[in-house]
């Protein structure tokens, strides 16, 4: 039975040429485009830091801040791509090294990729970290060039590591004699640098951009641009990209949630067999997107703030609701069992306030009388499912 279900999808998707996609490739995040629409100040101000490369000379670190989805990622890798191919015509020894600190991200895989970059052989694990960075450093001074290291989403990795690795990093020229390293960092994160060593503060904001939300028109174009690469002819009207479009502007501006929108469109419409993407492909991608971006966020956060999670999902599917403290006890319940040490009440209560502010519960501070404040703590239904498979110990 289940053999022959397969079958018929072999058949009905892999031997019949798609007629919705022409290269679904130019959709995905990871792609950059030979022109970045409504980026052009932010290209420019970018590349004026880091093109004195090319005379031999260290860039300044550089700090990119700006919402998911605004072209932090593919502004650097663009600008830095094109810098890079000039290198040879200038004369100049310049190596560039991209890292998404979300994916690779423990410090020694960090270190362990950039090190690799330069053409070191690194083990994927059984030395230590002093021992890959001893040995980049001997293999860039080797070299004798100008190193830009690119970290991605480099506030997650922060949360989970702490900042010892960017203070190695950003005081590294201390150590080397004939090259230099430049850092790029991406976040999301306003307020990232606030949070980190002053010494490590200093030097990594020594020049910051900030990227502003795309407007509905602007994600309009982008997509327009993408379309026109990604689908065959006729696939995708005006009316689907301005749908796309302003579903994604409501969402603080985001690229990334305007091309997945369509992409997933796109291959909603080629599983029903359709010709053309419609309102209802789009409306049904919207749902399939809500729930993975849910079950991705809650099935990526750090140790205790899924047992937190944890907690309060037992308690609402109990009986709707919770106070602070029953999902603290829960919380040192769920610890205890699993061997975990417990963190302190206010620290759960902290964490609690951060599952609010990403959406995965609503946390509701309410007074009760001289037995002061408290938070409710609810999740909503349409929620509950999701988390309840994401969230697992």
């Amino acid at each position: 039975m289940a053999s022959n279900i397969i079958d018929e999808i072999i058949e009905s998707r892999l031997k019949k040429r798609s007629r919705i996609f022409r290269d679904k490739e130019k959709l995905h995040p990871d792609y950059v485009p030979e022109t970045l629409p409504h980026r052009e100040n932010e290209i420019r101000r970018l590349a004026e830091i880091v093109v004195v490369a090319l005379r031999g000379e260290r860039p300044s670190n550089v700090l990119i801040y700006g919402l998911t989805g605004t072209g932090k990622t593919a502004v650097a890798r663009y600008v830095m791509k094109n810098v890079s191919l000039k290198a040879s015509q200038y004369g100049a020894r310049l190596l560039y090294t991209y890292v998404n600190t979300r994916k690779t991200d423990t410090t020694y895989r960090v270190l362990a990729s950039i090190a690799r970059s330069t053409g070191l052989r690194v083990p994927s694990t059984g030395i230590a970290i002093s021992e890959v960075y001893r040995r980049y450093i001997q293999a860039l001074d080797n070299w004798g060039g100008i190193h830009i290291i690119v970290l991605d989403e480099i506030d997650y990795y922060v949360r989970r590591e702490g900042d010892d690795l960017l203070y190695k990093l950003v005081r590294i020229n201390e150590d080397l004699e004939r090259a230099r390293v430049t850092i790029i960092g991406i976040t999301n994160d306003i307020n990232f640098i606030e949070n980190l060593d002053p010494r490590v503060r200093s030097s990594l904001g020594e020049e910051e951009i900030v990227f502003p939300p795309y407007n509905a028109e602007q994600l309009r174009d982008i997509l327009e641009q993408r379309a026109r690469e990604a689908f065959y002819e006729g696939v995708v009207s005006g009316e689907i990209i301005s749908y796309c479009a302003a579903l994604a502007a409501k969402e603080h501006g985001d690229a990334r949630r305007a091309l997945d929108l369509l992409r997933v469109s796109g291959e909603i419409a080629e599983r029903e067999g359709a010709e053309k993407i419609t309102i209802e492909h789009v409306k049904k991608a919207s749902i399939e997107l809500e729930v993975g971006r849910i079950y991705q966020a809650a099935s990526t956060l750090p140790l205790h703030a899924k047992l937190v999670l944890r907690a309060a999902i037992d308690l609402v599917k109990k009986k709707n609701s919770a106070t602070t403290g029953e999902v603290y006890n829960q919380y040192l319940y769920i610890a205890e069992t699993y061997g975990f040490e417990p963190l302190t009440r206010r620290r759960i209560s902290e964490i609690l306030t951060e599952l609010d502010m990403i959406g995965l519960l609503s946390a509701t501070v309410v007074s009760r009388g001289r037995y002061g404040k408290t938070k409710i703590v609810r999740i909503p239904p349409e929620l509950l499912e999701v988390l309840d498979r994401a969230v697992t110990i």
